[in-house]
């Protein structure tokens, strides 16, 4: 099973916009993060500063959101949709894709919901439960 650090996972990010900028070869990961990358250009200058920026914490209390997070969300959303995984999330993703007419605005809404599901599961010191993230997509 694929666990990475925090380190890895930021480390994944620069290296995957670094060779994305450089016109180096992308694993097909890496192309898919650095195409979710360039979707984001608010975090383009700091993926282009990795000295400054690996070791940044982002804290609710400050109000940034974490980049990092934020991505690496964005890239288990595509796992998740590419294999249906758990079933019926590729329904959820194409019902809220036409509701919003954008699959971008789509995959944050159910972001949102990957997101509550984990933050209940570890309030509750339970493991994952896909019927609070499927609650909580039928009301988006």
């Amino acid at each position: 099973m694929f666990n990475p650090s925090r380190d890895d996972a930021r480390n994944f990010l620069f290296d995957s916009w670094r060779k994305q900028r450089a016109g180096e070869v992308l694993t097909p990961l890496e192309d898919i993060a650095a195409q979710l990358i360039a979707k984001h250009p608010e975090y383009h200058a700091l993926l282009e500063n990795p000295e400054q920026f690996k070791h940044k914490d982002y804290t609710p209390a400050e109000g940034e959101p974490n980049p990092f997070l934020h991505l690496m969300m964005h890239l288990t959303m595509q796992e998740q949709i590419s294999i249906n995984q758990p079933p019926g999330i590729r329904a959820h993703f194409q019902r809220l894709t036409a509701h919003y007419q954008s699959e971008h605005d789509a995959l944050h809404k159910m972001m949102e919901c990957l997101g509550e599901m984990l933050w209940q599961a570890q309030r509750n010191g339970s493991g994952p439960d896909v019927g609070v993230y499927f609650a909580c997509l039928e009301k988006q």
